[in-house]
């Protein structure tokens, strides 16, 4: 064996021009015997469109620097003892995401009239591609995510996650979970059958029940003194395009906290204590007797 074929390649004197490992001044014999081919058109066009990816991905990363945030995302510690109930959030967000999915396709058949809303939601669930299917996610779907929602909280407020230094992403978990009823709320008038009236106005009059700002928030929600049918379009537009946008960016504020600041231990787990010299009374100086200092 050569000492050439131990030693990497790095580490190698470089030979003298003209002079290499198979002979001095003369190419290897495999490369006589068969020559590298040189890459067609095609195989380079092929290269060009695997790697297009990655310099679009590399192209935007040196305009946004998103790299250095999404690693803090993901790559970030963990405490010990973290278990299923820390997955409330994420479920929480995902079910969000399946809701703008599942409203925006919703929204290309629905009509915000108070003569065609009703038909059109017939429409979607008997006419239209898997249009039941959506709607049932859509209908169903708001359920999971208030129930998720509520069981989040509870475990952030029960793991004492709410406390220093978290008190911001609190006071915004909280503000989402208003928002979120809010949406269910304004989206269960928008079929517009018996039901779903008489719902709306028995809600809208249980909020104008609230001090000061109760009998404003009704004249909002109603669009005006009396129940009507500019009523269905204002809800609509609250439940379409208000409370989403306000959504996405508590979201982003909330990840963001929760990326920097991290999450908490579960209560059941105590930092060990650091250890520490036990409390002496008396120190021995190596002085037989009762350790009282020589008389001078």
């Amino acid at each position: 064996m050569k000492l050439g074929s131990i030693i990497p390649a790095p580490l190698r004197k470089p030979a003298k021009p003209g002079e290499s490992d198979a002979g001095k001044g003369a190419a290897p014999a495999d490369l006589k015997i068969s020559p590298p081919e040189r890459p067609s058109d095609a195989q380079r066009l092929g290269e060009r469109a695997t790697e297009a990816p990655a310099d679009v991905l590399a192209w935007v990363d040196q305009r946004t620097a998103a790299s250095g945030l999404l690693t803090g995302m993901l790559y970030r510690k963990v405490p010990k003892g973290t278990n299923w109930f820390y997955t409330l959030g994420s479920a929480t967000l995902f079910a969000f995401i399946v809701q703008t999915v599942t409203g925006v396709f919703l929204a290309m058949f629905y009509t915000p009239s108070a003569t065609q809303a009703y038909a059109s939601i017939t429409h979607i669930n008997n006419d239209v591609f898997l249009g039941q299917f959506v709607h049932g996610m859509h209908k169903w779907g708001s359920s999971v995510m208030v129930i998720l929602i509520f069981l989040h909280m509870a475990r952030t407020f029960f793991f004492g996650a709410y406390k220093y230094p978290r008190e911001l992403n609190w006071v915004i978990g909280v503000v989402l979970l208003i928002l979120t009823m809010t949406m269910a709320f304004t989206g269960y008038l928008l079929p517009f059958d018996q039901r779903s009236f008489w719902a709306s106005v028995v809600g809208i009059n249980i909020n104008g029940t609230g001090p000061v700002v109760g009998p404003y928030l009704s004249d909002f929600l109603r669009a005006g003194p009396e129940f009507g049918a500019t009523t269905l379009a204002r809800f609509y537009a609250v439940h379409m395009l208000l409370i989403p946008g306000a959504i996405i960016a508590l979201i982003g504020a909330h990840l963001y906290l929760v990326a920097k600041l991290g999450t908490t231990a579960p209560p059941w787990l105590r930092g060990e204590r650091p250890k520490v010299a036990a409390p002496v009374s008396q120190l021995d100086a190596g002085v037989e007797g009762d350790g009282a200092p020589p008389a001078r």
